[in-house]
C-alpha cells in the first residue's frame, strides 16, 4: 500500500484546475472538503481569496479562527439534532452567536492591530473580504434559527387542518431517518416530514406545502 500524500504533494500532483480536497475546517465528519464548505457557507469568490491567502499564510491564527466560525455553522447546519437543541435552547443559541461574533472580532483586532510597516494593503483587502463574508454568514445563520421557529409555527397549524399532529414530523429523528432513500449520501436535510393516514389526506396535504413554499418529495419504502 502507498503512503498518503502529504497536502502539499497533493496540491503538487494534482491536474491545475483540479479543486484541492485539504481538510482543515474543524468537526467536519462529512464527506464534503474545506473547499466546497467555504463555497456553500461564503461563496466561490471567498473560496478563491481564501486559497490565494492559504498559499502565503504567515502564523495561521486567524485562519484557524476563520475555519472554527465555519466548523461551528457547519456542523449545525449538518446535524438536525444540534438544530433542534439550538432551537428549544436560546440562551445556548446566543452564547454560540456570541463566540462566532467574537472569533470574527479577534480576526479583525489582528488585521487592523498590525504594524503599518509591515502592511499588506492587497492581502489586507483580502481578509476584509473574508470578513465581510463571514459576517454575513453568521447573520444569515442566526436568522435561520428565527425563520425556522416561525415556518414551523405556520406549517404545522396549517398541515394539522387535514392530518393529525402526529403524522408531522419536525423532529430530528424523523428527519435523519427520511434524509435518503436506499443511500447514505446526506445532500440536504428535508424540512418536516409528513406520513398521512390515507391517500385522501394527500391532496389538501400537497396544496398547503405549495402554499408554505415548500418543495414535495415523495418516499417509498426505504428500497431505493
Amino acid at each position: 500500500m502507498n503512503a498518503p500524500l502529504t497536502p502539499a504533494q497533493a496540491r503538487a500532483t494534482a491536474a491545475p484546475d483540479a479543486p484541492v480536497r485539504l481538510r482543515e475546517i474543524p468537526y467536519n465528519y462529512t464527506s464534503f472538503s474545506d473547499r466546497e464548505i467555504v463555497i456553500r457557507l461564503l461563496g466561490a469568490d471567498s473560496w478563491r481569496v481564501l486559497d490565494e491567502l492559504r498559499a502565503e499564510r504567515r502564523t495561521g491564527r486567524s485562519a484557524r479562527m476563520l475555519y472554527e466560525v465555519l466548523g461551528d455553522i457547519w456542523v449545525v447546519q449538518r446535524n438536525p439534532y444540534l438544530e433542534d437543541d439550538l432551537l428549544d435552547n436560546p440562551k445556548r443559541r446566543k452564547l454560540l452567536i456570541e463566540a462566532l461574533h467574537h472569533r470574527l472580532g479577534e480576526i479583525e483586532k489582528r488585521r487592523s492591530g498590525a504594524p503599518a510597516s509591515t502592511l499588506d494593503h492587497d492581502r489586507d483587502v483580502k481578509v476584509g473580504q473574508l470578513l465581510l463574508a463571514a459576517r454575513k454568514c453568521v447573520a444569515e445563520f442566526e436568522q435561520h434559527f428565527r425563520d425556522t421557529w416561525d415556518l414551523r409555527k405556520r406549517a404545522r397549524r396549517l398541515l394539522a387542518r387535514h392530518t393529525r399532529d402526529d403524522n408531522i414530523g419536525f423532529d430530528a429523528f424523523a428527519r435523519v431517518s427520511h434524509v435518503t432513500d436506499a443511500t447514505d449520501w446526506r445532500v440536504e436535510y428535508p424540512f418536516v416530514v409528513l406520513s398521512p393516514d390515507s391517500e385522501s389526506e394527500m391532496p389538501a396535504l400537497v396544496r398547503t406545502c405549495v402554499e408554505l413554499g415548500l418543495t414535495v418529495i415523495p418516499r417509498g419504502g426505504g428500497t431505493g
